[in-house]
């Protein structure tokens, strides 16, 4: 995730929103977020939420799928085997070739994850050209990816470290599991709301990204979380998401290569503005409260304005 540039809790309010002048500071700060950001483990990246003990009892709603082409019926498109020498997508910046998310800004709750069993192959479109593979984990990380559409027996997901971008994965070697959740983001009021089953449960007054670093629009998902040292966080985990900055050369060097978080902060004055390097930031007890109920490959949207369903 972006982790704050602020990690010194004296720290001027909306610093993190400030570039410094390279020094010595700016040189420490590098080797602490290289360490933070980067060396991203089991032990302190993890999926150990307990959202499948949901604390708000669930409804008759049926989960809402993704749309398909076929809905499993028709030919299924054979595989072209990939081969051995591809990259696996992993924390770093995906590979290019990937073909766009087909509705980017779509608010429709994603009900479906699917997670690999084993290795298998992320290709262009079905039956297309392989460009990489996706792993069971991502740094000993169970990875569970959104499924956006099905085609001809295959998958199309939201890719890891990309924004805005799918991969079409052929039948075999992974499962599905339901997602219940969907977060959204509205840029223009700074308000993160949290719905179930396509109910609102909760509404939380966010900071977002200054605008030199702005929040990413678009589609992405809950891709683990982590525990980050420092009083900045309040002692909470962060979610890290599967979208990165779009600009990675606009935020400071050991920021880059870095992805988006959800996550609180250590004071709550700047709820409502845009002064963080792109990072979603709540109150504590919204952050703690996520951390209890969502689970990863749970879909997360920013928009810039969202009209909730009415209850």
């Amino acid at each position: 995730m972006v982790v704050d540039v602020a990690v010194d809790p004296s720290a001027p309010p909306g610093c993190e929103g400030r570039r410094r002048s390279p020094g010595p500071i700016l040189a420490t700060l590098a080797v602490l977020l290289v360490a933070v950001v980067v060396a991203l483990t089991a032990s302190s990246f993890r999926t150990g939420s307990r959202a499948d003990e949901p604390r708000t009892p669930p409804p008759a709603a049926t989960p809402a799928s993704p749309t398909s082409a076929d809905q499993g019926t028709g030919e299924t498109l054979p595989a072209t085997s990939p081969p051995a020498d591809l990259p696996v997508i992993d924390y770093n910046p995906a590979p290019a070739g990937f073909p766009p998310d087909p509705d980017p800004l779509s608010t429709v709750r994603l009900g479906e994850g699917l997670h690999p069993i084993r290795r298998v192959g992320a290709y262009d479109a079905p039956g297309g050209r392989p460009l990489a593979f996706l792993a069971p984990t991502i740094r000993g990380v169970e990875v569970t990816m959104p499924i956006v559409e099905r085609r001809a027996g295959w998958a199309a997901v939201l890719l890891p470290s990309a924004n805005r971008t799918i991969a079409w994965v052929p039948p075999g070697g992974w499962t599905t599991v339901p997602l219940r959740d969907l977060l959204v983001i509205a840029r223009a009021t700074n308000e993160l709301f949290w719905l179930r089953d396509d109910m609102v449960v909760r509404t939380w007054q966010v900071t977002l990204g200054h605008p030199r670093t702005p929040t990413p629009l678009g589609r992405t998902f809950i891709l683990g979380r982590s525990s980050l040292s420092g009083r900045v966080y309040a002692g909470t985990d962060v979610f890290a998401l599967g979208a990165v900055p779009d600009d990675p050369d606009a935020l400071p060097p050991g920021l880059r290569g870095a992805h988006i978080g959800i996550h609180t902060w250590y004071h709550d004055r700047d709820l409502g503005k845009n002064v963080s390097d792109g990072c979603i930031r709540l109150t504590r007890k919204g952050q703690e409260e996520l951390l209890d109920e969502i689970r990863p490959g749970t879909g997360v949207v920013v928009v810039d304005t969202y009209a909730p369903p009415a209850t």
